[in-house]
């Protein structure tokens, strides 16, 4: 990561941080406990590659964390939310799981405390769209790859700029729009392209989720090389 940080960067992160803090506190499994539809695909292609390890990014209240438990993946699960995963360990506990499962309180922004090719795959649903800059979301991809082994998978999705909040609410420049307290960088093809160099690209897959509907955008790649 970056030895210093944009000062602007770092006060709408910080709101950012905070707002889903007390979101998650209020609104216990506001996302509900059935799993998200490209947690299933992740699910299909990692068990297909082998993977027996997963490490979730952005994991929230786990509703994803636990499918990969339930089928049988050893997941570690990161949330700057303690919040969230309080409810996630809860939830693993009550279902019979939480053998499988490690929850770490982690902002997405500082390296991850894992050792160099230890994982064999890492999904991140609607992360990396978070209120992150370009420079930050590169970052991470290149931690992503520290510690995914050779040959290992990444599954994310972003919301893109086919969506209907693209260019509405309070513009924070980078392609970052908040809209009803929520904070979104939007991604393009440039951006996505960018992030694929270094990796073998399996699939974009343009898909619908939500009542907006919110436009997203699955990418199911892998690692090769380690990211210059």
């Amino acid at each position: 990561m970056r030895d210093q940080r944009d000062p602007n960067d770092e006060t709408v992160a910080g709101a950012q941080r905070a707002h889903w803090q007390t979101t998650y506190t209020r609104h216990p499994q506001m996302y509900g406990t059935e799993p998200s539809e490209a947690a299933r695909h992740a699910v299909e292609v990692f068990r297909a590659a082998g993977a027996r390890t997963v490490l979730e990014l952005g994991a929230g209240h786990g509703r994803d964390a636990l499918l990969f438990a339930r089928e049988g993946f050893t997941v570690n699960a990161t949330d700057f939310s303690a919040a969230a995963l309080e409810q996630l360990g809860s939830a693993a506990q009550k279902n019979g799981i939480a053998h499988r499962v490690t929850t770490t309180v982690h902002d997405v922004r500082d390296p991850l405390a894992m050792a160099d090719a230890s994982v064999d795959a890492v999904f991140a649903h609607m992360l990396l769209c978070m209120a992150l800059s370009t420079a930050e979301i590169r970052s991470i991809m290149n931690e992503i790859a520290r510690v995914l082994r050779p040959d290992g998978l990444l599954v994310y999705t972003v919301r893109h700029t086919g969506d209907a909040h693209y260019g509405h609410g309070v513009n924070h420049g980078d392609g970052i729009y908040e809209h009803g307290g929520f904070a979104v960088h939007f991604f393009d093809e440039a951006l996505l392209n960018d992030l694929a160099r270094g990796w073998h690209m399996h699939e974009v897959h343009a898909f619908q989720e939500g009542e907006l509907p919110r436009r997203l955008w699955r990418i199911t790649q892998a690692r090769h090389e380690p990211r210059p």
